[in-house]
C-alpha cells in the first residue's frame, strides 16, 4: 500500500497523503492482535492451572510438615526427570533468552511446559524454597513457540511473538500486566528496550491476566503498603540508601546463585545426586530451625512483613535456603524467592531509617528484584500497579539506585548488555559478553 500511496503523492494533499499512510499500521496492528489473543489465552490458561494446583501443593505442605524429610527423595525425582528427559530445556529461562537473541535456532520444545510445571511441583510440595515465574515465563514461551512453523513466522515475527509470550506469562502470574510488558522488552538486553514488540507484548499480558483473573477466576495476593508521606529531600536521601542496600543484596544474591551453580556443577557430575544433596541441606536446615517460613514462596510472612517487624536475619535466611535450592537442581523461579528477600530487607531496613515499615518493605519488594532482574523501569511498573501511585517516587528512587549498584551481573546469565550501567564497565561489559558466547 505504501508504494501504491507514494505513487500518488504527487496528486495528493499533504494532509490527506499523511493520512491515508497511516493505515499501513491496520494490517500490522490486526495480525498482531490476532496472534496476541492467542499468546494471551495460552499463557492466561497455563498460569491459571499452574497457579491453583501450586496452592494445593502449598496448602498439602502446611498441613502435612512431615513431608519435608522426603525433599532428598523429591530432588532424586527432579534430577532424574531432566537428567533423562530435560536436558535439552535444562537452560529455563536462560533458553528463552537464548531464543530471543537467535530466532533461527531450532524451536524450544513442548517439553519445557509440563517438564517445569511437574518439577515446580515437585519442588513446592516437599519444601524447597523456590519461586513461580521462571515456570510461568517457561511453560508461556514453550507453548507460544510452536505456533511459529504451523502458521508460517519468520525470525522476527519469531521473536516478537516469544517477547509476548513473557509478558503475558509474567503478568498474568502475579496480576501486573503491565510490568509484565515493560519485563519482557527489557529482560533479555541489559540497558535496551526493544519498543517494536510493544503493542504484541501489552496486548497478550493484558489478554493473559484477564483470562487468568477473570475467565479462570484466579485470584493474586495483595499487599497494603500503608500510609506513604509526602516525599521530601531528607526521605529521598533515605530512600538512596536503602536502595544502594537493596542493589548489594541483588548482587550478593545473584553472585551467590551462580557460583553455588558452578559449585554443585563442578562437584557433583550426576545432576540426580546435586539435587539429593540440595534436598538433604535444605532439609536438616529447616530441622535445625524448626521454621518452615523460609520454604515455599513465603507469601504469608511477606504479608506480616507490610504491616509489623520482623527478624532482622529472615532475608539472609530466605537467600540462603532460595541458593542452595535451586543451585542443586530444583525448578521454579527466583523471583517470588526475591520478592521475600528484598520485603524482609526493607523491613529490616525499617528499624534504622525514618521511614514507614510498609514503604520499605514495599521498595525492598521490587527493588532487589529490579537490581538481580537488570529490569528496573518494569519493577517501578510493578511497585506502582501492587502499592499504588502514590509509593511511585519512592519505588522509582530505590529501584534505579538498586539497579546502578547491583553490578553488570543478574540472575539471567544469558542477558547481553546493551548499554553498560556506566561508561567505565564497558570492559566488564565485553568480558561477559565473550564468557556468554564462549559458553554455548
Amino acid at each position: 500500500m505504501q508504494k501504491k500511496v507514494i505513487g500518488y503523492q504527487k496528486y495528493l494533499p499533504q494532509p490527506l497523503y499523511n493520512w491515508l499512510i497511516r493505515f499501513e499500521m491496520i494490517p500490522y496492528l490486526i495480525k498482531w492482535l490476532i496472534l496476541s489473543i492467542a499468546i494471551g489465552c495460552l499463557a492466561g490458561s497455563s498460569s491459571a492451572i499452574f497457579l491453583t494446583t501450586l496452592d494445593w501443593v502449598t496448602a498439602y505442605r502446611n498441613a502435612h510438615n512431615w513431608v519435608i524429610v522426603l525433599l532428598p527423595l523429591a530432588g532424586w525425582v527432579v534430577g532424574m526427570l531432566y537428567w533423562h528427559f530435560g536436558k535439552t530445556v535444562a537452560l529455563g529461562n536462560n533458553l528463552l533468552i537464548d531464543t530471543l537473541h537467535h530466532p533461527t535456532q531450532k524451536p524450544i520444545p513442548l517439553l519445557m511446559a509440563p517438564m517445569v510445571y511437574v518439577a515446580t511441583l515437585i519442588t513446592h510440595l516437599f519444601g524447597g524454597s523456590a519461586g513461580r515465574e521462571g515456570t510461568a515465563l517457561q511453560m508461556a514461551g514453550s507453548l507460544a513457540d510452536q505456533l511459529h512453523k504451523p502458521l508460517g513466522l519468520n525470525s522476527y515475527d519469531r521473536k516478537m511473538v516469544l517477547i509476548a509470550a513473557i509478558a503475558a506469562g509474567f503478568g498474568s502470574v502475579f496480576g501486573t500486566p503491565l510490568a509484565g510488558t515493560v519485563f519482557a522488552l527489557e529482560v533479555y538486553c541489559i540497558g535496551k528496550i526493544n519498543y517494536q514488540a510493544l503493542f504484541a507484548a501489552l496486548a497478550a499480558a493484558l489478554i493473559a491476566d484477564w483470562v487468568t483473573q477473570h475467565l479462570w477466576q484466579v485470584g493474586h495476593t495483595r499487599y497494603l503498603i500503608g500510609q506513604v508521606p509526602a516525599p521530601d529531600l531528607a526521605l529521598l536521601g533515605w530512600c538512596v540508601l536503602a536502595g544502594v542496600v537493596f542493589g548489594i543484596s541483588a548482587a550478593a544474591f545473584s553472585q551467590g546463585m551462580h557460583r553455588a551453580t558452578a559449585f554443585f556443577q563442578r562437584y557433583i557430575n550426576y545432576v540426580p545426586l546435586r539435587t539429593v544433596v540440595g534436598g538433604i541441606l535444605v532439609a536438616a536446615a529447616v530441622w535445625l530451625l524448626n521454621d518452615t517460613q523460609y520454604i515455599g514462596l513465603g507469601i504469608p510472612t511477606m504479608v506480616q512483613a507490610f504491616q509489623m517487624p520482623m527478624p532482622v536475619v529472615a532475608f539472609l535466611l530466605k537467600m540462603l535456603f532460595t541458593i542452595v535450592t535451586l543451585a542443586s537442581g530444583f525448578k521454579g523461579g527466583e523471583v517470588t524467592p526475591l520478592f521475600f528477600i528484598g520485603a524482609l530487607l526493607g523491613n529490616a531496613l525499617s528499624y534504622g531509617m525514618p521511614l514507614p515499615v510498609g514503604l520499605l518493605t514495599g521498595m525492598g519488594f521490587v527493588a532487589v528484584f529490579a537490581g538481580a532482574a537488570n529490569t528496573p523501569i518494569a519493577c517501578i511498573f510493578m511497585g506502582i500497579e501492587l502499592f499504588g501511585a502514590d509509593s511511585g517516587v519512592y519505588i522509582a528512587v530505590a529501584c534505579v539506585v538498586a539497579y546502578c549498584c547491583s553490578g553488570s551481573r543478574g540472575i539471567y546469565s544469558r542477558q547481553q548488555i546493551g548499554e553498560p550501567k556506566h561508561p567505565a564497565w564497558q570492559a566488564h561489559a565485553n568480558a561477559a559478553e565473550k564468557d556468554t558466547s564462549s559458553s554455548q
